[in-house]
């Protein structure tokens, strides 16, 4: 259904709404702890600390695809 508000489109199957999601990521980037982010919100720490692991992973696997090293890599000691 077109226009269902507290849907989440980032999430799937979230309990949560779209807004409340936007906040954490928010925190998240402020580099608030999921203590703190669990006050702001309201929302349950394990939820916060699954939501931020799952960012975490996120931007590893994008730092991933984004680097420029490909297979083994060697370094000189000569200096």
């Amino acid at each position: 259904m077109v226009g269902m508000k507290g849907k989440n489109k980032y999430i799937k199957s979230s309990h949560i709404s779209e807004a409340k999601f936007r906040n954490i990521v928010k925190y998240f980037s402020s580099d608030i702890s999921a203590t703190q982010i669990t006050d702001l919100t309201g929302i349950n720490r394990n939820t916060i600390n699954r939501y931020l692991a799952l960012f975490r992973s996120r931007i590893v696997e994008l730092c991933d695809n984004e680097s420029p090293f490909d297979g083994e890599i060697e370094v000189d000691e000569s200096y």
